[in-house]
């Protein structure tokens, strides 16, 4: 099909004439001389194959053509202001869709309070959240799945940028009536005559891994591992057994009335990180949320964290740090 050639600027001076009725009137709101009005509705008459005006030297009125396209033009200006105003807002991250993913505890405790954050000023930005096993965060964002992933640290190639967010020692999470309550730091040692309940895959891939040289006798054996933290706590805050967490989950363990005692000797940490593409290119409004989320993170001293992430640098690191 072909497309009659016409300029915005030409359907601007036809509106602008069919109010006016008048070129040189139309001239001054367009901030135009008379004849290059007049010579905007000659471009914009031979683009069409019609006359839009019938004039005389003392008026100027629309011809019956003219009448017929002037709601049509009036459309296509305001669709074309409409799509500005969507690309200043998109430019301006203002406006966009930002999927993040995350696992359950970082999904539940600490991403509504970011985005919460984030959108008050952004009423046209939308963060979906997107709850994933920790394994799969790396996936969905190679995958397009999401634009954005936060979650502990995972290795990652040259497709995918990782940046630090903060770290955050593992820990012992009790009732308050348990005797080890009492100390203000425990040493793995003393967990080995403890009943402790474990989120598997965590636990397997941080502390049991630290620990994999120690001898059988000395090796600490949980009774009971379960697949979700929150199922750990739970039966910590029914007295069944202790478990182990890093201490960022305190948003979730608090309020079940688990006290946190930090484990030493050694301190064994969880980085926590923000990963997205190093090939696709990240929208607007999803690289306003990653700066966002970089600056909220680091600013927040809830989480148990034992020193800064990454500032808003995007360095980005191909190897897993040492645990």
């Amino acid at each position: 099909m072909a497309y009659a050639h016409f300029t915005p600027r030409q359907l601007n001076a036809f509106l602008t004439v069919s109010d006016a009725l008048n070129f040189g009137k139309a001239g001054e709101r367009l901030s135009l001389s008379a004849s290059a009005v007049s010579q905007l509705i000659g471009e914009l008459e031979s683009a069409i194959g019609f006359r839009l005006f019938d004039r005389t030297t003392r008026s100027v009125s629309l011809s019956p053509a003219g009448r017929e396209f002037l709601p049509s033009a009036r459309s296509v200006l305001k669709h074309i202001e409409l799509a500005q105003a969507a690309a200043a807002d998109i430019r301006n991250q203002a406006a966009g869709i930002v999927r993040v993913a995350a696992p359950m505890i970082l999904a539940s405790t600490v991403l509504p309070d970011a985005i919460k954050a984030y959108t008050e000023g952004r009423p046209k930005v939308i963060v979906r959240i997107h709850d994933a096993a920790v394994d799969n965060l790396v996936d969905m964002v190679n995958n397009a799945d999401v634009d954005l992933a936060v979650g502990s640290d995972q290795p990652v190639g040259n497709d995918i940028v990782r940046v630090d967010l903060f770290k955050s020692p593992w820990v012992l999470w009790c009732p308050a009536s348990h005797p080890l309550a009492k100390r203000r730091e425990i040493s793995w040692a003393q967990l080995r005559q403890q009943s402790l309940v474990v989120a598997g895959r965590d636990y397997e891939r941080t502390v049991s891994l630290t620990h994999g040289s120690v001898t059988e006798e000395n090796r600490i054996i949980p009774v009971d591992i379960v697949d979700n933290i929150s199922t750990a706590f739970g039966m910590a805050a029914a007295g069944l057994a202790l478990t182990l967490a890093p201490a960022y989950v305190g948003l979730l363990g608090r309020p079940l009335g688990l006290i946190m005692r930090p484990i030493v000797q050694p301190e064994v940490i969880r980085q926590v990180c923000l990963y997205h593409s190093a090939t696709r290119t990240v929208s607007p409004a999803a690289e306003g949320f990653r700066e966002h989320l970089i600056k909220w993170l680091g600013d927040r001293d809830d989480l148990g964290k034992r020193g800064r992430g990454a500032s808003a640098s995007k360095r980005a690191l191909h190897k897993t740090p040492p645990r």
